[in-house]
């Protein structure tokens, strides 16, 4: 498979994981799917928006670069292909970067979130107080520390935690994926600026 071919296909990989990483995000600030009250109960980490920039706006970018080296596959540009084939996948090798830094942005921001757990209302040293009742994920273990949440609005504590939980989850496998797609494009953009033109490697007959 040409380098081309294959950055297409990573890139049309990238662009429904980024999508949902958006969605993911967007949903992380309606607790179990309603308005909270205050910002405050909210955790904190929903705002570092992982999903919505890192893994969501910032890998559009490189997904769509990806998707054009196809059309330099092979064929150049400006009349000189081998110019346009190193220069295209050498291109494709900085946005693989970029794309790997915002992928590695949200798996952090999620593992972080995963660790520390929700925001809740509950009986902090004999005050009650919105903050955040686990520590070092050891309510992951222990569901029975989930009943330590006395009060998230009108909503049920478990679906609350089980919601937070679920799509910091889901958020912390897609940044994952997205950033092994984009090392892989990182490898394939080097080889193609080492190679030049698919031809010159024996890739397109």
């Amino acid at each position: 498979m040409c380098t081309g071919g294959c950055a297409k296909c990573l890139g049309i990989t990238l662009i429904p994981l980024a999508i949902l990483c958006l969605l993911a995000n967007i949903l992380l600030f309606f607790p179990a799917g309603k308005v909270a009250e205050s910002n405050d109960h909210i955790s904190r980490e929903v705002f570092y928006l992982g999903g919505l920039l890192g893994s969501g706006v910032l890998m559009i970018f490189p997904a769509l670069v990806f998707l054009g080296m196809k059309k330099n596959d092979c064929c150049g540009c400006c009349g000189n292909e081998s110019c346009g084939k190193r220069f295209a996948s050498f291109s494709s090798i900085l946005f693989a970067a970029i794309g790997f830094v915002g992928a590695g942005y949200n798996f952090i921001v999620s593992i972080v979130a995963i660790n520390k757990g929700p925001i809740c209302y509950f009986e902090k040293e004999g005050q009650p107080t919105w903050d955040y009742p686990f520590s070092e994920g050891n309510y992951l273990g222990n569901h029975t520390l989930w009943e330590t949440c006395t009060k998230f609005k009108d909503i049920d504590t478990k679906i609350t935690i089980t919601w937070n939980l679920t799509l910091f989850c889901m958020l912390l496998i897609m940044g994952g994926v997205q950033a092994v797609l984009c090392a892989i494009q990182a490898i394939n953009g080097l080889i193609g600026t080492i190679c030049g033109d698919c031809k010159c490697c024996g890739c397109c007959g």
